[in-house]
């Protein structure tokens, strides 16, 4: 049940059959298992209280769920065609240069390389340079160290795409 209190968009969050908001939620992140575990801690009386959820969840994914909802995300500077979120998300780069566009691809792939999955960074409100000052950057990580990283940011990919779920107008 949700009450009079809670924010229109999540209530309609709360309310939305089974199979609606596992598709939502599978928007914001590709893990199944992350889906199913905020899925389960419905209704949610604050947004707040989606987030936590969606935090708690993020911190028992498993390496391979870890890896499921990295597959969902296309490499810095090549977004999916026809995804809304990852073409906002990276934004910064829509105005890159070739020599930038060039040299994230080759940073991209040494990256891929050198751990086995896609670069991921909170790319949003970040420019071309940022994203690849970082890549560089976490390019000399540790494994271990880049995997904390990597939950650390799909965790603030997911708090955006959450709040754009729940605020959205009908």
């Amino acid at each position: 049940m949700t009450s009079t209190s809670t924010p229109p968009g999540l209530a309609r969050f709360n309310d939305l059959a089974e199979q609606a908001a596992l598709a939502a939620l599978h928007e914001a992140c590709a893990s199944a298992e992350w889906a199913r575990r905020v899925l389960a801690a419905r209704p949610y009386a604050t947004a707040g209280d989606l987030y936590a959820a969606s935090d708690a969840a993020l911190a028992e994914l498993t390496a391979a769920d870890l890896a499921e909802a990295m597959a969902g995300h296309p490499p810095i500077g090549r977004p999916k065609p026809g995804d809304p979120a990852s073409a906002r998300e990276q934004r910064g780069m829509a105005g890159a240069s070739d020599r930038l566009k060039a040299e994230m691809l080759e940073l991209n792939l040494a990256y891929q390389e050198r751990f086995g999955h896609v670069f991921l960074i909170c790319a949003t409100g970040r420019t071309g340079e940022q994203m690849r000052d970082a890549l560089r950057e976490r390019l000399g990580n540790a494994p271990e160290r880049e995997r904390e990283i990597v939950r650390t940011e799909l965790g603030k990919i997911n708090r955006i795409r959450l709040a754009r779920l729940v605020e959205e107008d009908a």
